[in-house]
């Protein structure tokens, strides 16, 4: 893991989930972290155990669903550190409810302004400081961004989005050699699931999934390391995951299936 020694990194979502478990396992790497979220107390405390596991990282609460809050994070670690190497977009949000039971179509455009857009205005922002760096930009994605999961139509239209758009991205920042690294996980145990937006737009307040049958955050996060370091195109975190985008051309009810039951089963 020595390719992050002395690199600039943005995290984004970092406060909790797979954005806290992914600072935490680069902090002692050697990496000068820009860790980003909403709730300014939670990443005052990320930042209390990064300093011992490594640099003080520089904090910097933001909505992303602002473009001009991703505009200003990105100038704030310019200014800082004169420098960008890697952009890791791991903010999002996600929703819980049958298209047909939702009372508030609402939800539909507030997942799409933090899982597609926010990634896309901060990357708008990096890509002048990332081409001279000769960087990265990581999204996180998710498997449901491969095919349709009942329940969660809103939130696999924006992991679609995401993943249309950072593939077209890799190809235009070819010549640039500016890699684009898309992470796909499967279910992960995280705060994400609690806050789910319901039928109504209203947090779910209880995660639906089985966590003991999930992956861990902090598991996810030393899967995403290697991707990460290696500048590959792509990682799938699960086998069903995997052989799921290649059951998709050739069984795709078998596909619809698992996906109800994955949901179903909270697993």
């Amino acid at each position: 893991m020595n390719s992050f020694k002395d690199k600039v990194i943005i995290v984004t979502g970092a406060s909790e989930g797979i954005g806290r478990a992914l600072a935490i396992a680069l902090a002692p790497l050697g990496c000068q972290l820009v860790i980003s979220a909403r709730n300014q107390q939670r990443l005052a405390s990320l930042a209390s155990e990064l300093t011992i596991l490594g640099l003080p990282p520089l904090v910097c609460a933001a909505d992303l669903a602002q473009q001009s809050q991703c505009k200003n994070l990105i100038e704030t670690c310019i200014a800082r550190f004169g420098r960008l190497d890697i952009l890791i977009n791991n903010a999002g949000m996600t929703m819980w409810s049958r298209f047909d039971e939702l009372t508030d179509l609402s939800v539909l455009s507030q997942i799409m302004q933090v899982n597609y857009l926010a990634p896309a205005y901060l990357s708008h922002a990096a890509i002048p400081h990332l081409k001279q760096t000769q960087g990265q930009i990581v999204a996180v994605a998710s498997i449901t961004g491969m095919t349709g999961v009942p329940a969660r139509s809103g939130y696999a239209a924006s992991k679609h989005a995401v993943i249309g758009f950072f593939d077209s991205l890799r190809i235009e920042l070819s010549d640039d050699n500016v890699a684009v690294t898309v992470i796909c996980p499967d279910f992960v145990v995280t705060q994400t699931h609690k806050r789910a937006l319901d039928s109504q737009g209203l947090p779910l307040g209880t995660t639906p999934m089985q966590e003991s049958k999930i992956m861990t955050a902090d598991r996810c996060a030393q899967l995403m390391l290697p991707a990460i370091a290696q500048r590959k195109r792509l990682l799938i975190t699960s086998f069903r995951g995997r052989i799921g985008r290649f059951l998709k051309i050739i069984a795709p009810g078998l596909i619809d299936k698992i996906t109800r039951n994955a949901i179903a089963s909270g697993r």
